[in-house]
């Protein structure tokens, strides 16, 4: 049957079945899956690629899933590699955190009603994919109460579970470089899974996981040796005393301090703790000390009136997670994402409520895993923002350098400055070739919200394998 036998309605019909099904077999050619697809989401910018949220079942007797959210890069996603981030905790999101407020394509607008472009966006290089892990985290949830009880190595396994079948969902990136990021506990969270991951690939004859790296950003990596640093750290940055420095460094053995039970050391040393703690106060961020903080109560008061929360302190929005816990909360935006399809009896939150993980995980040493990783040939980053005073850089650094020891590594690039836009970026090392250390000037905890151009850099580097440039392109006047 011809055009003119049609008639014009009856063509125009079928032309729009037919780009319907084109579209659709486009999809499905591709390996997207249709149905996850977020189309736009609410006060969203145009942009030119796709995102896609949904629920991966990692038990189904249990009932347990895991929600995703996976955005495309900017441009030529089809030749990039992938790059999973998690965030820490344990028990935050990785969506709130780093998708919506770090190194996702957008942040939200100061209404808390629509979102702004991320220009710095990690997706600028690489395709990223945040994942609310373990159940009970975000949207992430389990139909069996007992599950929200867990661990590292549940984590691990149902993080290598949910990459298995996210992988059926998006099959051409099974073969596509895959480098596992994240921070704070993620200093766990990632080794461990890249520990899983390993041996899978040791185990399967057929698919394995092309890891290609592992960058960890202010990392939980042990306790002994991070918490002290702490305190050092705020000595340091004249944020205690002399006196109430030195009481804690002579009177505090912090081989002994775990999470279970922080304060089994000597009361002399709890007395020193609690006195650092009470100087340093409540009005100091202590992921970011440079920062202002944001004070919850006016800015929700601000939200509900409809007013601009934002409040800028160093060029960052202070308020931004406030912002974006309000958005996550609209249910128009719940239903542009796919999320909360199980109406979960509680808010979405950053940090989990629900959650009761394990106390004494937190104290294992992740250095044998992540020398496992390295004598595996994948290369591994830890980089610190040096504004932080959590996980702060004096105790990453000095044990990056003991695994290096470890590894009998020589030093390949030694301790100097690395550049960005002519401008001092930060300070780096390198061991064996394998093993870096990286600081980011100017940077906190989070280390893309408090400096995304430079850690846009570093990440840009970490996935070329290049090292970060070590001399300024601007000459200086003398």
């Amino acid at each position: 049957m011809g055009f003119g036998q049609m008639g014009f309605s009856s063509w125009w019909r079928f032309s729009s079945i037919v780009a319907v099904l084109c579209l659709l077999s486009f999809e499905v050619v591709e390996g997207y899956p249709v149905e996850d697809l977020v189309v736009n989401l609410p006060g969203q910018p145009k942009v030119g690629f796709r995102q896609y949220a949904g629920y991966i079942d990692v038990d189904v007797k249990n009932g347990r899933s895991l929600y995703y959210y996976f955005v495309e890069a900017d441009k030529y996603p089809n030749i990039k590699p992938l790059a999973l981030w998690l965030n820490g905790g344990p028990g935050c999101s990785s969506i709130g955190g780093g998708a919506f407020t770090e190194l996702g394509p957008f942040f939200p607008e100061g209404n808390g009603r629509g979102l702004r472009r991320n220009s710095m966006s990690w997706n600028r290089a690489s395709n990223l994919l945040f994942i609310e892990s373990p159940a009970g985290v975000g949207w992430s949830y389990s139909n069996t109460t007992s599950d929200y009880n867990t661990g590292d190595a549940q984590t691990a396994k149902d993080m290598r579970d949910f990459l298995l079948k996210w992988f059926e969902k998006f099959p051409e990136f099974k073969s596509r470089d895959l480098f596992l990021t994240g921070e704070s506990y993620a200093g766990h969270y990632i080794p461990q899974l890249a520990e899983v991951l390993l041996d899978h690939n040791a185990q399967s004859t057929g698919f394995k996981f092309n890891i290609k790296g592992v960058a960890i950003g202010n990392p939980l990596l042990r306790l002994d040796r991070d918490v002290p640093a702490t305190y050092e750290f705020f000595w340091s940055h004249g944020m205690i005393s002399d006196e109430i420095g030195l009481k804690v460094m002579n009177d505090c053995e912090f081989d002994d301090y775990t999470f279970a039970s922080p304060h089994n050391v000597s009361d002399s040393c709890n007395d020193a703790i609690s006195q650092a703690n009470g100087i340093v106060g409540n009005y100091i961020n202590n992921y970011d000390v440079i920062l202002d903080v944001c004070y919850p109560s006016i800015v929700e008061q601000e939200l509900r009136l409809r007013k601009v929360a934002t409040k800028i302190s160093v060029g960052v929005d202070v308020c931004m997670t406030m912002e974006r816990s309000f958005y996550f909360n609209l249910p128009e935006v719940q239903k542009a994402l796919h999320a909360n399809r199980t109406s979960l009896p509680y808010r979405w939150s950053m940090c989990s409520s629900v959650l009761n993980y394990s106390d004494t995980d937190g104290n294992m040493n992740m250095l044998p895993i992540l020398k496992k990783i390295i004598n595996n040939h994948i290369p591994v980053w830890v980089f610190s923002g040096d504004q932080d005073s959590v996980v702060p850089l004096l105790g990453s650094r000095t044990l990056v350098r003991e695994l290096a020891h470890d590894l009998n590594f020589k030093i390949t690039v030694p301790y100097g400055a690395w550049f960005h836009k002519g401008q001092v970026g930060g300070w780096a090392t390198e061991y064996g070739n394998l093993l870096s250390f990286v600081t980011v000037r100017g940077a906190a905890h989070m280390v893309p919200y408090a400096q995304p151009s430079r850690a846009l850099h570093l990440f840009s580097s970490f996935i070329r394998g290049r090292r970060l440039p070590a001399t300024s392109q601007i000459p200086v006047e003398g």
